[in-house]
């Protein structure tokens, strides 16, 4: 009977001491999206790792984003992607090919740089993780696990830079024990940036016969 008391006594303590934890991550990650939104705009370098042991897979490459508000102008592995606040455009260099696509037509589960920032606020739990001190940076991580039992993720950690209040990095693991990793090397605010770098030069494509241009129906 003592034994089953000293049981329920550790369970029960356990269970504030969950949600704190859990209120600390959400609290933390909230400072770093109300950050981010103060800024007139945004321009990142990264680094974008893909892994697979079981396989022997290891993918490394390197992009630029520059965001402003939900618009964003994302050049990766030689194609480039434009989001205007309508329509999505790819433009794949190598295919000479731009599909355009509205932004109705994405998956909302589809995570896009304009929700970098901001898809932890749906659909997950938290968790604060390590603090580590990386390149003489000391780094929060906060996990976060999906709360939908059928999602490919198992689990997401987010690196947050305790100094600078900036995300360091984020690491997805698969139900496959993939893990994609996204660092960021560069990041820069309130650039002095034009508007036409959010905007899609249809004449410029239209004229270079070349490109293939597929749009919505």
């Amino acid at each position: 009977m003592r034994k089953l008391a000293l049981f329920l006594t550790i369970i029960f303590l356990s269970i504030p001491i969950f949600s704190q934890n859990s209120n600390e991550a959400k609290s933390l990650l909230d400072e770093v999206a109300k950050k981010v939104e103060a800024y007139e705009n945004i321009y990142i370098e990264f680094n974008h790792k893909f892994d697979n042991i079981e396989a022997n897979v290891h993918q490394e490459t390197r992009g630029s984003v520059t965001l402003k508000n939900d618009l964003y102008h994302l050049n990766y592995m030689g194609t480039e992607q434009i989001f205007d606040g309508k329509k999505i455009y790819l433009i794949i260099h190598e295919d000479e090919e731009v599909i355009i696509q509205n932004s109705s037509d994405n998956d909302e589960e589809t995570l896009t740089p304009s929700k970098m920032f901001s898809f932890y606020k749906q659909g997950y739990t938290y968790k604060m993780g390590e603090l580590k001190t990386l390149k003489g940076v000391k780094i929060q991580y906060v996990k976060l696990t999906p709360i939908d039992s059928n999602s490919e993720i198992i689990s997401v950690l987010i690196g947050i830079d305790i100094k600078t209040k900036h995300i360091y990095n984020v690491i997805e693991t698969g139900e496959n024990q993939t893990i994609t990793t996204l660092e960021i090397r560069t990041f820069k605010t309130n650039q002095p940036i034009s508007e036409k770098l959010f905007i899609f030069d249809t004449a410029k494509y239209r004229d270079q016969k070349k490109y293939i241009i597929s749009e919505p129906k």
